[in-house]
């Protein structure tokens, strides 16, 4: 089971081609702010951490996850299902 430091790690890693910006990542830097992702971009980032995990991250949870902090804890929990 990986820590929630390993997944934050790992999403950090996920996000590397998606982040054209260069924006340095911390816990809360948020996706449409700081990322500046639109919905197409938010999606194919979900699809690779839903594949890198194997897990399924609904549309509701998507909607309340607006950093990777929550992302992070959202991961976390959904393994531990």
């Amino acid at each position: 089971m990986a820590s929630r430091e390993e997944i934050m790690a790992k999403v950090s890693e996920l996000i590397g081609p998606f982040n054209n910006k260069g924006v340095e990542l911390k816990e809360d830097t948020t996706f449409q702010g700081d990322l500046e992702w639109d919905s197409l971009t938010v999606m194919d980032f979900v699809a690779a951490v839903e594949d890198e995990y194997d897990i399924i991250i609904t549309m509701n949870m998507q909607a309340e996850i607006e950093n990777i902090g929550q992302l992070s804890s959202a991961v976390a929990k959904l393994m531990d299902d």
